[in-house]
């Protein structure tokens, strides 16, 4: 099995098999594992070596241990119990491997070689069984606040945490946003606690980085790293704009925090890309500025509103862009407006490109999505919209994101490549109204030629092509008559507005 990216697309949440992208909490049995140490060595032996040189001086660094007693007393352990037969946990989700066989209760017991009551050796497993699961998570403030991971305290049937000092108290979930996959917990009885606070900057890619978390269950774990790359997409989620660190963190390390050199929160850990389930350096963090943002409403009101454009959208291409007319492939251009949402309101229509969000430019599909969930629902948007050859700019007011809907840019089904062609699209077409089932607007896709330009843009047989170069055509003479119209103006491709089922998105096939 090759290494990749994959995601569960029923729960927008990682499953944790071979060599894929893995959550990081860790489900485990009560008991104890023995860790083996090489002949000779104590266990758990760690070595440190310096860094070569400082982030931001220059300077050979000592080490990091002035940093880590400062910000050490504020992270702590995560410990929940969980139904087992509750299927909804996110923790066990991410837990499971590719054979349904065996829990990760099972699988944890036999890895580490002891035994459990129930489901193994023959033995009838017991019903409700409540199984442990451990995470990181920070202090933000005195009185007890604190954050981690939505999928660590998912469904949690009861919540504890372990202080540096060997603390344990009792914590309520005080809200939870699985698209972020934050959460809020709190801790009662003190006024006191270390805590930590957000960056208001955003860390440089190449900066140094400080992971603390508990790997394993192990508890208290420093590692050092630098930050790899930053908005990374890994299909995690709507709002995906992880940082990437390669500072070794594993299962339990998360909603742990990565801190850059002045103490401050850059990130809290969340996933990590792995062949084995454990760390190769390559772990995504979500940002502080987003984590600051869904923590605020967690407290103020326990969940989190986002505002709501109403709009389907696609990345512009350049193939998009020039059939368009457009001098940069930027924006996202919309495939369909839903009914009754702000955006078709206010006039927004299919093809329509948005360009910019209160005066600052989108960069595509995913950015706009980002950008209006930062919004407060009844807030009032500028939007930059390219609409039928010109720029024009509409204001409207957001209204709220419904629970059932995703308000997430889709990237386009298919991979447009710049290339050659006539304006021959290698289809069968015939009008819909012809076709039982096809609806009344638009041409059919009635068959395929598989070395065609549109099948090389993912265009299949049944799809429904609503119109051609932003007009509606009806036959196959408006089909062809677009076409002419789009190589006599000298376009190199035209877009289409193809229905699939019940989801609409633009397609530019090449002309010449």
């Amino acid at each position: 099995m090759n290494d990749r990216v994959n995601s569960d697309t029923t729960t927008s949440r990682k499953i944790l098999r071979p060599r894929r992208l893995a959550l990081l909490g860790t489900v485990a049995a009560l008991g104890v594992a023995v860790l083996a140490s090489a002949p000779g060595s104590s266990p758990l032996a760690t070595s440190f070596v310096a860094p070569a040189h400082a982030a931001e001086t220059g300077a050979t660094p000592q080490g990091f241990g002035d940093l880590v007693a400062r910000v050490k007393p504020a992270v702590i352990s995560v410990r929940v119990k969980i139904d087992r037969d509750n299927d909804k946990s996110a923790m066990l989700q991410q837990n499971r491997m590719d054979s349904d066989e065996d829990s990760p209760f099972d699988q944890f017991s036999r890895q580490f070689g002891f035994r459990a009551p129930g489901g193994m050796n023959g033995m009838p497993r017991q019903r409700h069984q409540m199984i442990t699961g451990e995470g990181s998570g920070f202090f933000i403030s005195a009185d007890g606040y604190a954050v981690t991971n939505n999928h660590v305290v998912d469904h949690a049937e009861s919540v504890q945490v372990t202080t540096d000092d060997g603390a344990v108290y009792t914590a309520k979930v005080v809200g939870t946003d699985p698209k972020t996959d934050l959460a809020l917990i709190k801790v009662e009885g003190k006024k006191d606690f270390p805590f930590v606070k957000f960056s208001d900057q955003k860390p440089r890619i190449g900066d140094w980085v400080v992971a603390v978390g508990n790997p394993f269950g192990l508890g208290g774990t420093v590692t050092a790293g630098i930050v790899s790359a930053s908005g990374r997409d890994i299909g995690n989620g709507p709002y995906d704009d992880f940082i990437q660190i390669d500072a070794p963190i594993n299962k339990g390390n998360s909603g742990g925090p990565a801190f850059d050199m002045n103490g401050n929160v850059i990130g809290v850990n969340t996933a990590i890309f792995s062949p084995s389930g454990g760390s190769v350096g390559i772990g995504f963090d979500i940002p502080a500025s987003t984590a600051k943002l869904v923590i605020a409403q967690l407290k103020d009101k326990g969940a989190v509103t986002r505002g709501w454009l109403g709009v389907q959208v696609q990345p512009v291409t350049s193939d998009i862009a020039d059939s368009l007319g457009l001098k940069e492939a930027r924006g996202a251009i919309v495939d369909n407006p839903q009914a009754d949402s702000p955006a078709a309101k206010a006039g927004i229509e299919a093809g329509d490109v948005i360009t910019a969000v209160n005066g600052t430019a989108v960069k595509d599909s995913r950015d706009l999505a980002r950008t209006i969930a930062t919004l407060a629902p009844g807030s009032s948007v500028k939007l930059d919209v390219f609409h039928k050859g010109e720029s024009k700019t509409m204001t409207l007011t957001l209204g709220e994101l419904p629970n059932e809907r995703q308000a997430k840019g889709k990237d386009s089904d298919n991979k447009v490549q710049p290339g050659t062609g006539t304006p021959r699209l290698g289809l069968g077409l015939a009008p819909a109204a012809e076709v039982q089932g096809a609806g009344q607007k638009g041409v059919v896709v009635t068959e395929v030629d598989p070395q065609g330009p549109a099948a090389q843009r993912g265009i299949q047989t049944g799809d429904v092509i609503l119109n051609v170069g932003g007009k509606a055509v009806a036959n196959v003479a408006d089909v062809r008559s677009e076409l002419a119209q789009a190589k006599s103006s000298g376009k190199r491709s035209v877009l289409l507005q193809v229905k699939t089922a019940d989801a609409t998105r633009f397609v530019a096939v090449p002309l010449a």
